[in-house]
């Protein structure tokens, strides 16, 4: 019994250890994104991944086509990519415009000039968290991360020592310049996804692909 206890003890213990290791400051509005200034504070259960946003009744089923600008990176001072490599940056970048424009073209005509019925499309990575390797994978299984994972896996939460990726998304439309919807989002893989977990930026990337599904998911 004692032993039971003491190993209670150790898992609290280690897995306060680790959420303080793996804490992060919330997405901010970034303020050097054009939208800021409209983007309020979301009130809805998925704030925890879309804490700011802009949403006014858009009827998305006029527009059959759509402009995906290159996505930005992120470069003001309340950025969150920490100490990530501009390679890394770079990397995520790449794979938002892919994914984003793989999700969409079921939707829409991509196109390179406005015209009527068109939306204009703008990414901004904003930040992004690596998952540190071994103990990311690790954490999934052992004494301390494990119960917690599957507590967070349930709720839709994030993951201890999981990576994440940070972005804005603005859309126009591409005549009138009108802007009909923007947030910025953190978004990261289930708490118990093993294979998110393998490579620094596998989370990431894997956030950019839930982002890129809600997406389309959103104007259809």
């Amino acid at each position: 019994m004692k032993m039971l206890r003491q190993i209670s003890g150790l898992a609290v213990m280690g897995i306060t250890l680790l959420m303080v290791g793996c804490a992060r400051n919330e997405p901010v509005r970034y303020s050097g994104i054009d939208s800021a200034s409209t983007l309020t504070v979301n009130t809805d259960d998925d704030a925890d991944r879309i804490p700011y946003r802009y949403s006014p009744l858009v009827d998305w089923r006029k527009y059959d086509s759509i402009i995906i600008d290159p996505v930005k990176i992120y470069q003001g001072n309340d950025g969150q990519f920490d100490d990530m490599a501009q390679d890394d940056r770079r990397t995520l970048a790449t794979y938002m415009q892919e994914q984003f424009s793989k999700a969409l073209e079921p939707r829409f005509n991509k196109v390179k000039e406005p015209a009527a019925n068109t939306l204009r499309l703008k990414l901004t990575l904003t930040g992004a968290d690596t998952t540190p390797q071994v103990v990311g994978t690790f954490t999934k299984f052992d004494l301390a991360g494990g119960p917690y994972n599957i507590v967070q896996s349930i709720r839709g939460g994030k993951g201890l020592m999981s990576g994440s990726v940070d972005y804005a998304v603005e859309i126009y439309d591409a005549n009138s310049h009108e802007l009909l919807k923007a947030y910025v989002a953190r978004q990261y893989p289930n708490a118990m996804n093993v294979s998110a977990s393998i490579g620094s930026l596998s989370a990431a990337e894997v956030g950019i692909e839930k982002g890129a599904e809600e997406l389309a998911e959103a104007l259809r």
